[in-house]
């Protein structure tokens, strides 16, 4: 509330880790302003003394719709910080931060980023092999592809090699090549899910798996 104190405000930023809050006359209506880490900061270094919300908050705010479009949204969050949101009754019904993009764009990334780590994890491992071994490797349906060196293979390809004993022994892992080889089955069937964009994302366990096997590949990768 405009009328409420600095203290209260500074208290329930700190409580719930708020960088700021929505000004209000009412519980979702009547919007004053924002009040801010950064405008209590920029107001009392100008010499502003008040202990009351409403001379210590920013008068101007960004507000867009429910219905825009995040992409349209981003520029201005990177900017400002934050926008608040408005539902079609003209309430204040959210916020979104710098903080919220952040954790968003991690969820979207994350597991590309876990699969493109354990592909060039697996291509060091198979780097050891030779070109005769990654020829044989190739999918026999697939004439018209020229392989000329382990970038040519495919993630099925590479798992070809690693369930064959005899190259497997040669990688030296010293691990047990049937439970990784499971694993592997795991990661092709996540790996599919991603690279085919769907839709209802992945599952914290399929998550988990991804980050577990990358872990594995990199305590091999520092052994070796």
């Amino acid at each position: 509330n405009p009328e409420a104190t600095l203290s209260e405000a500074i208290t329930q930023m700190m409580t719930y880790d708020f960088s700021q809050l929505p000004v209000m006359q009412m519980e979702k209506r009547g919007l004053k302003g924002v009040i801010s880490w950064k405008s209590i900061g920029q107001k009392l270094s100008l010499g502003n003394s008040s202990t009351k919300v409403a001379d210590l908050m920013e008068s101007s705010y960004q507000l867009l719709l429910e219905s825009t479009s995040l992409f349209k949204a981003v520029p201005l969050i990177i900017e400002h910080d934050y926008v608040l949101i408005q539902n079609k009754a003209q309430e204040i019904c959210g916020i979104v931060t710098a903080s919220d993009l952040s954790l968003q764009f991690k969820q979207l990334t994350e597991p590309f980023l876990l699969v493109a780590e354990i592909e060039n994890h697996l291509r060091q491992f198979l780097g050891v092999l030779t070109l005769e071994d990654f020829k044989t490797a190739k999918d026999p349906n697939d004439d018209g592809r020229k392989i000329e060196n382990i970038f040519n293979l495919t993630f099925g390809e590479y798992m070809r090699m690693i369930q064959k004993p005899e190259l497997w022994k040669r990688l030296d892992l010293k691990i047990d090549r049937k439970t990784f080889c499971e694993f592997l089955e795991k990661i092709k069937d996540i790996r599919n899910n991603i690279m085919h964009f769907d839709p209802d994302g992945l599952e914290q366990d399929q998550i988990d798996t991804l980050r577990n096997f990358v872990r594995l590949l990199q305590t091999l990768r520092n052994l070796k």
